[in-house]
């Protein structure tokens, strides 16, 4: 009997958990029917939202370019999941589709944060997805705004305001945030990230939170204005009810529970990858949000799912870190090569070393995941990081 296998969201988890079981069902013969239920015919590197806000067409690809004979794809919007009957409705056009499922891989991944300042929903935009990101690129287009502020200094926060400096000199581009900027990087590649900033004219409000956001300003928990004719939000993400609502276990913000093979802690027959799962670092911590856990994270899970099926115990080894890439404009960046635990190590890139080294982390990263990628590369990328991981832990113990 055929195992239904079915995966809900095609972003870079989801994505390589399909591609993943579809190789087992080629390679193997593994006995799986591989669904993918994405709500657009389009993939998007999520990694490249804060290009395509300065202005760029770069990052969305067919849907159908990075898929094989052995995957089934429905363009719908998932609207419930019943974990009892094992269905999940899907929304597609004008009528409601129930897909039936033995296993679930569960990568719905994240949105913007929900909880954001009064006013930031009417009056910022965010670069969580393709359409805030168009939306930025339009109303720079089309107002030409005097000051921009991007409220974040997280990674996406410092590569959207590099960016979008470097993209429209003239504009006045402010950053502001609630910790230091850069803060998970060593201390000289933290300087160079400040030179970078200084050299494109981008003023910082470091240690400093918002306490509202209006149409031409921005106002500080200290009492200051900012005046800012478009606001960006990068302040953190939520993901979505529906893992909770559904009776998964979930953490304190809704991200489903899972164990070193991305299984729900609560449903044997669901695995969680990407944004939307809880995964233990080799610190106890969870894992962060990001492109390079979610990778492995979709790999992994559809070798625990093949090695399952075949009787054998999947590998449950965790993750560890490798780097940081940081773009900083088309001609600089910043490579900040950590430990598995995502700490600096002192050794880094900058300038256009580090540039050229993103646009290949990048590329590769959506090549892998194209129709023409290697499945190799998926398997060794997974192989690198648990690597990281088992090394650390060796070094620990």
């Amino acid at each position: 009997m055929v195992h239904e296998l079915l995966v809900l969201g095609a972003g870079y988890a989801g994505l390589a958990a399909a591609r993943r079981a579809a190789h087992h069902v080629r390679a193997n013969g593994a006995g799986l029917r591989v669904t993918l239920v994405n709500a657009t015919d389009t993939f998007v590197e999520r990694v490249r939202l804060h290009e395509v806000a300065a202005g760029r067409d770069v990052g969305v690809h067919p849907l159908v370019d990075s898929l094989n004979p052995a995957i089934d794809l429905v363009v719908g919007r998932v609207e419930a999941l019943d974990t009892e009957a094992r269905t999940v409705d899907v929304r597609t056009g004008d009528r409601v589709r129930t897909l039936r499922y033995d296993t679930l891989v569960y990568a719905l991944g994240s949105t913007a944060a929900a909880d954001a300042a009064p006013g930031a929903a009417e009056h910022a935009v965010t670069l969580a997805g393709l359409e805030g990101a168009r939306e930025v690129a339009r109303r720079i287009a089309r107002e030409r705004p005097r000051t921009l502020t991007v409220v974040g200094g997280g990674l996406t926060g410092l590569e959207a305001v590099t960016e979008i400096a470097e993209a429209h000199a003239g504009m006045d581009v402010r950053l502001v945030t609630s910790g230091p900027v850069a803060a998970g990087v060593s201390v000289r590649g933290r300087a160079h990230v400040r030179r970078v900033l200084d050299r494109l004219d981008v003023s910082v409000r470091e240690h400093t939170r918002v306490a509202a956001v209006e149409a031409d300003h921005v106002k500080l928990e200290d009492g200051d204005l900012l005046e800012s004719d478009l606001t960006l939000w990068n302040a953190g993400f939520d993901v979505s009810p529906l893992a909770a609502g559904a009776g998964l276990a979930v953490d304190g913000s809704g991200r489903a529970l899972v164990d070193g093979t991305q299984r729900s802690v609560s449903h044997p027959d669901v695995y969680v990858v990407g944004d939307a799962a809880h995964a233990d670092a080799v610190d106890g911590r969870e894992l962060r949000m990001s492109c390079a856990m979610g990778l492995p994270m979709g790999t992994a899970a559809a070798d625990a799912v093949a090695a399952r099926l075949a009787g054998r115990e999947p590998d449950a080894a965790p993750f560890g870190y490798l780097f940081q890439c940081v773009s900083l404009g088309r001609r600089d960046g910043l490579i900040q090569f950590v430990h598995a635990d995502d700490s600096p190590r002192g050794a880094f890139l900058t300038g256009g070393l580090a540039a050229r080294y993103k646009e290949m982390i990048v590329s590769s990263a959506y090549g892998g995941l194209r129709g023409s990628g290697k499945q190799g590369s998926a398997e060794g990328y997974l192989w690198l990081v648990r690597g990281s991981a088992r090394r650390f832990l060796r070094r620990a113990a």
